[in-house]
């Protein structure tokens, strides 16, 4: 099983699926992952186009990771080649620790582990990410807060779980495996 048979399946799980009218991966699922490329790209320190504490009036939600990943200067291509591990790694472990810094290590961790996901209200959830990633999200989902806190607080603990069978935070080229 690859890794975009483990999306999929997310993204056709019982809350999961498109809303609205859309089809291909959930909003929810986009704002996960999207969350875990953001982390990536701030993790990194990189020095390419930033995304605005501000949401944007230009364009409207893209509806795509591949737009998500490419308004983060990753580029679309990232969603499809072998870019993807490496994003979602460190990602991964950069959320981590900021679920850790933020006294909610233990629900994180949990995610990762073998074993059941610990909960997260949407208002812990809130108090864990930042604002300008909480922005970000909702003008690259079109979601409106609430929508994306509530969302993420049930989606969130089932991707990292999906994306770390081994009950740790893959290598990047074993996230392309997952």
């Amino acid at each position: 099983m690859g890794l975009m048979d483990v999306l999929a399946g997310m993204s056709n799980s019982p809350g999961g699926g498109s809303s609205g009218g859309h089809r291909g991966m959930s909003p929810l699922v986009m704002a996960a992952l999207g969350l875990l490329a953001y982390k990536a790209v701030k993790g990194m320190g990189t020095q390419q186009q930033q995304p605005s504490a501000q949401p944007s009036a230009t364009p409207p939600p893209s509806g795509s990771l591949g737009d998500i990943l490419g308004s983060l200067g990753l580029g679309s291509g990232a969603a499809t080649g072998s870019g993807l591990g490496g994003i979602l790694s460190s990602g991964l472990g950069d959320l981590v620790r900021q679920f850790q810094a933020a006294g909610h290590g233990d629900t994180a961790n949990s995610w990762v582990a073998s074993g059941e996901n610990k909960p997260i209200a949407p208002k812990d959830l809130e108090n864990v990410l930042t604002p300008e990633q909480i922005d970000f999200l909702m003008q690259k989902t079109g979601m409106t807060r609430t929508e994306l806190l509530s969302g993420l607080s049930q989606k969130l603990p089932q991707v990292v779980d999906g994306l770390t069978p081994q009950g740790r935070i893959p290598a990047p080229h074993e996230i392309e495996q997952v």
